[in-house]
């Protein structure tokens, strides 16, 4: 049940923590960044895939992006070699295929999946890193009335005629997945598919708390997903963060900057918000 729960909380919100610590953050997805240095900032946390209905991209957040100069992301989504970047890090490298991580039993369950969701079998997949199909389960388990704040801001920011940057390079972000072996990633989306009840009662637990703006709730939440693995733990999310705040500081130098990262990264003592102050910089929350 620990895999599982790793994997789904990986597929939703794209990197997302340990140790469970006191409420210390105000309840708020978006915070401004000043001090030290830099222009005034934003960061708001984002939820990489969920149902149109429980998105809402509210006016503080609107109000905020208008008034930046550049959109950061976790990925620069718009950039032109994006889609190319992606395909060519998410395929399996020496000709091997899915086959050869999985017995046939496994992959005669994903495929039926699959195709009976989105009419795209895993053999259409099979050059294809475990990372991938896992996406495509999470894709097909919400089915296609989705939404994403990443491609919202995006548009906003491209109809204001912004700068879009990313973090980190989609080969940074892939190499995370690439150390775990792949036999045990795919066994993982096994365990998935013959959890589903397990998936949904997670699933809502996380969009409560990102509705209710309580990132420390979501990131103690997150504790259980994590628990006594803090390798991975620092793989998927403390070195990332740590990483984050120097390139914050320089790119916020230069302009007014708005940050979208997932709102997994946010809380808790090694989160983005605490590790920005303790480079010395004024977070506060946006609560209007």
């Amino acid at each position: 049940m620990k895999k599982l729960k790793q994997l789904f909380a990986l597929s939703l919100l794209l990197g997302m923590v340990a140790t469970t610590v006191a409420q210390t953050n105000e309840n708020s997805l978006l915070w401004k960044v000043e001090g030290n240095g830099i222009k005034t900032s934003y960061v708001f946390g984002t939820f990489h895939m969920l149902p149109k209905d429980d998105f809402l991209l509210t006016e503080k957040v609107k109000k905020a992006l208008e008034s930046s100069e550049v959109l950061a992301l976790e990925l620069d989504m718009d950039d032109p070699g994006f889609q190319a970047e992606m395909m060519k890090e998410v395929m399996i490298k020496n000709g091997a295929t899915l086959n050869d991580f999985m017995d046939a039993d496994e992959f005669t369950l994903i495929d039926n999946y699959l195709t009976s969701k989105m009419g795209v079998g895993l053999e259409q997949l099979k050059t294809m890193k475990p990372l991938m199909v896992s996406s495509m389960v999470m894709m097909a388990y919400l089915g296609s009335d989705v939404a994403s704040y990443e491609a919202s801001l995006i548009g906003l920011s491209k109809e204001q005629q912004k700068e879009i940057i990313g973090l980190e390079t989609v080969a940074e972000q892939m190499a995370i997945f690439d150390e775990q072996p792949y036999e045990e990633q795919l066994d993982e989306i096994v365990k998935l598919l013959n959890e589903t009840d397990e998936m949904k009662s997670m699933f809502e637990q996380m969009i409560t708390f990102y509705k209710n703006e309580n990132i420390d709730g979501l990131y103690n939440y997150m504790d259980d997903f994590f628990h006594n693995d803090i390798d991975q733990l620092d793989r998927m999310l403390h070195h990332r963060n740590k990483n984050w705040i120097p390139k914050i500081g320089e790119y916020s130098k230069q302009k007014t900057t708005f940050y979208g990262v997932g709102a997994g990264h946010l809380g808790g003592t090694l989160g983005v918000i605490n590790l920005l102050r303790n480079a010395g910089y004024t977070v506060t929350p946006v609560l209007n």
